[in-house]
């Protein structure tokens, strides 16, 4: 049964950070994507059994950009710091996107905490045979019909943007504008730290991402040692809410067998 998520507030490094949870049980940190916060399907179905906390990024949504948030390495010890404040040991990591980005740059920083790390069609490392679509400068429109395969669940994603109103849309792109605007949607210097990452991982990547394309996969798999990767057939970009079934019971089975 899904679980009616909360909206809490916490002080992190000066800024006032918003974030929805539901549910009980060991604790999984969700990071969002480009297209900003929320509670999708996926997240419904992991809080039937676990603690599930999904911020907003500092500088989406409601919140101002920061002025030390230059790049998601900058977010990466802030979320670092939420950990800490929170006392959230053995925490799963979860990100989507840019979330999955930040969540790959905390890992490389930092695994004290955590007890596995999970990246959703993560941007952060190019392929240069296969580049990044140009989010920063597609129209909502666009990114819809980009990110989904389901062309109903689209239109969908685009009422919700609708309600959202027009400050939250372009918060959200001036937020992922400060992130991901010296060399696209990643960091050169990413790859080369990926060995750092200890903990049990586990990519999951639709073949047919219009956004992050799936040969994108082949530098993560190559420099974290004994990632795992879960590829979706007929899967685009918005996973989370397209392919919640296959993923919940992936990572169930995945978090079971990750320490902690």
């Amino acid at each position: 049964m899904a679980l009616e998520p909360t909206t809490g507030e916490i002080e992190v490094a000066g800024i006032t950070l918003r974030y929805l949870e539901a549910g009980d049980g060991p604790e999984i940190l969700f990071l969002h994507g480009a297209s900003g916060a929320g509670w999708n399907p996926l997240l419904d179905r992991l809080s039937a059994d676990w603690r599930v906390i999904a911020p907003e990024h500092p500088g989406f949504g409601l919140s101002p950009i920061p002025e030390w948030m230059m790049s998601t390495g900058d977010l990466a010890f802030f979320y670092l710091d939420l950990l800490q404040a929170l006392n959230l040991h053995h925490l799963h990591l979860v990100g989507h996107d840019v979330g999955g980005w930040i969540a790959a740059e905390m890992a490389i920083r930092n695994t004290e905490w955590l007890s596995s790390l999970t990246l959703i069609a993560p941007a952060g490392v190019a392929h240069p045979q296969a580049p990044f679509g140009e989010v920063l400068l597609w129209s909502t429109e666009e990114f819809a019909r980009r990110q989904f395969r389901d062309p109903k669940r689209a239109d969908d994603w685009l009422q919700v943007q609708a309600a959202l109103g027009m400050d939250i849309v372009l918060q959200n792109r001036a937020g992922l504008a400060r992130l991901g605007s010296n060399a696209g949607l990643s960091n050169p210097q990413l790859p080369y730290w990926l060995h750092r990452i200890d903990i049990p991982t586990l990519l999951i990547w639709g073949k047919d991402d219009e956004v992050i394309p799936f040969a994108c996969h082949e530098a993560f798999m190559r420099e974290i040692p004994h990632a795992e990767l879960f590829p979706l057939a007929l899967a685009g970009h918005a996973l989370p809410i397209e392919c919640a079934w296959e993923i919940s019971r992936r990572l169930t089975q995945f978090f079971q067998g990750a320490r902690g």
